[in-house]
């Protein structure tokens, strides 16, 4: 990667004082502006380039970097005194770079153990210097390979649910008595409402997702809603990089937040930008150039993957009917832009990338993503089988041993595995599945030898892209 003006002057040749150009903040920065409406291939290619830039590129004090009075918290919080160092393992700042820890086994990929982040909303506790679960939860890093696909996912199966419960309220209204109706989207179950005649909705037997509906498809635990909710949060906690739309004027009265000296570290088309390349990388596929016994095992391991029932949460497929991605996009709330917030979203057209081409379609067109996943929370570990229920800390009212089915395409590529990075094999892994999984579980475990070691070859064929 090259080195940056920025980064040249960070290493101390010249002194600051002298308005040399190699005192220029990272050229990247607010060079591309906030994409509008449907956005020509050439204009796209464009932005991806910058996204690119700005995901790869060490940020540094002269782009912003650092937050000496603001916390890693999500809502714009001031810490009780001033940071007492710019870089901290546990609260934050950590990284320079995005890909810094989305690195593996290339850039926009997951991250080892050594990269695990410490989630923790930080009013109280922004400069913990502790890895003590008492005061964060520590979460492994997930790769993005196919990130675009999985929001435009979350988006239509939550416009499903939101359609189910309009049109139960208005049955009810009109029938005058309740009525119960299940919320079933793209065949994923979760659970049912029941809707008053009066408008009151009983949200007691929803099952896997917030009670607004809202399919959040990021994060280990399912509760961030987009790639731009994503990146905001992101670019604060790890770089003290804070976007304008949540952390300028508009929202805190400020536009020096963080007190560092720099206004408009990330401005919304940077943030557009960095979301654009995040949803154009491709989706992980399954290997097609496996070694003999390999691919016959594989082969065999698919078949066995669903007669067990892993197939129940680890869906092969779900159904897209739309590769158009707007962004901003529909369900965002305070502090990250989304549709409403602008007059017209940019829109990208998925299908118009190279790789997008190749992916499989059902006899009604609709794309069929290779996700291995149902987007879909579940409870990962019970009494006897607690290994993945370590955390002590729930995160956005989501139960500490609830965790949103992790897709398993990539995940030859992406060891080690769970949660918090622990695990280090796939056959350790399916051992730690409890709770909702517990029988499928019990089933790998009590199968033959030969019939696991199919498993495991079929799950090592499920490659990210490159």
């Amino acid at each position: 990667m090259r080195v940056t003006l920025a980064a040249i002057a960070a290493l101390g040749v010249c002194s600051v004082a002298i308005a040399a150009p190699w005192d220029e903040k990272t050229p990247e920065i607010g060079t591309v502006g906030m994409p509008s409406g449907p956005v020509a291939v050439d204009e796209f290619e464009e932005l991806l380039a910058v996204g690119e830039a700005l995901f790869e590129v060490s940020f540094t004090t002269l782009d912003g970097a650092g937050r000496p009075m603001a916390t890693q918290a999500i809502i714009p919080t001031k810490p009780r005194r001033p940071l007492r160092q710019d870089f901290a393992r546990t609260s934050g700042p950590d990284a320079h770079s995005c890909g810094a820890c989305h690195n593996q086994p290339i850039v926009g990929g997951a991250g080892d153990f050594v990269t695990n982040v410490f989630v923790s909303e930080g009013f109280t506790s922004h400069d913990f210097d502790t890895t003590d679960p008492e005061f964060s939860n520590e979460r492994g890093t997930n790769h993005l390979f196919g990130a675009g696909l999985i929001e435009l996912l979350a988006r239509e199966m939550t416009a499903d649910l939101h359609a189910i419960r309009k049109t139960a309220l208005r049955q009810a209204r009109e029938a005058g008595k309740s009525v119960t109706a299940k919320l079933i989207t793209k065949d994923v179950s979760f659970g049912e409402i029941s809707a008053h005649a009066d408008g009151i909705v009983d949200l007691s037997q929803i099952a896997g997702v917030d009670s607004d509906l809202v399919i959040r498809p990021f994060s280990q635990k399912g509760v961030m809603t987009s790639l731009r909710q994503f990146t905001v949060n992101a670019a604060n906690h790890h770089h003290g990089m804070q976007s304008s739309e949540r952390f300028g004027a508009r929202w805190t009265g400020e536009a020096d937040f963080d007190e560092d000296g720099f206004e408009a570290e990330l401005s919304e088309g940077d943030v557009s930008a960095l979301v654009a390349w995040q949803a154009s990388l491709p989706a992980p596929l399954i290997a097609s150039d496996l070694e003999t016994g390999w691919a016959e095992a594989a082969q065999r391991g698919a078949s066995h993957f669903e007669e067990l029932g892993c197939g129940g949460c680890h869906r092969a497929s779900l159904p897209l009917e739309s590769l158009l991605f707007a962004d901003p996009g529909p369900f965002d709330s305070a502090g990250t832009l989304n549709t409403a917030s602008v007059s017209s979203p940019g829109i990208y057209d998925l299908g118009a990338l190279d790789w997008a081409k190749s992916l499989p379609r059902d006899s009604d067109g609709r794309v069929l993503v290779p996700l291995f996943g149902d987007l879909k929370r579940h409870k990962m570990s019970d009494q006897e089988v607690d290994r993945l229920g370590n955390e002590l800390l729930s995160q956005r009212f989501v139960d500490r041993t609830v965790f949103i089915t992790a897709e398993l395409w990539g995940i030859a590529d992406t060891a080690p595995y769970g949660h918090r990075n622990d695990i280090t094999t796939l056959h350790e892994m399916i051992a730690a599945h409890g709770g909702d999984a517990r029988a499928t579980r019990d089933a790998y475990l009590e199968a033959p030898r030969e019939l696991q070691s199919d498993i495991i070859a079929f799950l090592k064929s499920l490659e990210v892209s490159q």
